[in-house]
């Protein structure tokens, strides 16, 4: 039964927040770029975090890839799809968290950068009907963090962004979500997200249930350097 004063709809995030496919996609740009001679560094992994597919073939070329990025996104889709055709780790409470949603009778949404092929295979695996609309890097022009995703989202479920709730892992997926103008939590997984406005910040997804999304789609204190999970550690 749809619950009083809650959000529009929650437009989730996957690889990163409910999956851990992020490694599969950064083995998969390491291994071309080295083939090439070349190498990631710091910078570069930071950057894929998050990233589009065609952005991280950018990257990629920038590291000395050889080969169009059209060449390297079809690589990069081919490898992670076989690897998560293997199996996917689940976030901790990221399954629990989604169904505790849907029983509340909420809208949902995927909003990835990865294409439709590894999103079809991740979320055949959830043992539940999860989201009423999939929206895949294939069917923006612009990607995360550009906010068309979010914005295409809200649209073909029908329902206005700025009522909306995003969980993201990324600072581009942050960034992404903010600038549609939905409320934002985020659940930095593999690289740290600065706080932002409109952003609600959480150390896990583990322990989280309907009422806590409530919560944060609802703070008033949505700003810089606030976050609604003490538990998450500071940086020094």
């Amino acid at each position: 039964m749809p619950v009083a004063r809650a959000p529009s709809a929650v437009l989730w995030d996957l690889d990163g927040t409910i999956v851990d496919t992020e490694p599969h996609f950064l083995r998969s740009v390491a291994s071309i770029v080295a083939r090439a001679g070349g190498a990631l560094d710091e910078g570069d992994r930071r950057e894929l975090v998050g990233a589009n597919l065609w952005d991280m073939a950018a990257t990629a070329i920038r590291a000395g890839a050889r080969g169009s990025a059209a060449e390297i996104v079809e690589e990069i889709v081919e490898s992670v799809t076989r690897r998560v055709r293997d199996g996917v780790e689940w976030r901790p409470g990221a399954l629990e968290l989604l169904g505790g949603v849907r029983a509340a009778g909420i809208p949902t949404a995927l909003v990835t950068g990865s294409f439709r092929r590894i999103a079809e295979v991740v979320v055949g695996g959830i043992p539940f009907v999860a989201f009423d609309a999939v929206v895949t890097g294939e069917d923006v022009v612009r990607g995360k963090p550009d906010p068309q995703p979010y914005l295409r989202a809200a649209a073909l479920l029908g329902v206005d962004i700025r009522g909306c709730l995003v969980i993201e892992d990324s600072v581009a997926g942050v960034r992404s979500g903010v600038a549609a103008g939905a409320a934002v939590v985020a659940v930095p997984g593999a690289v740290d997200v600065p706080a932002v406005q409109g952003c609600t910040t959480w150390h896990s997804l583990a322990g989280k249930d309907l009422s806590s999304l409530v919560a944060a789609w609802r703070a008033p204190d949505r700003l810089p350097g606030r976050t609604s999970d003490r538990t998450r550690p500071t940086s020094a």
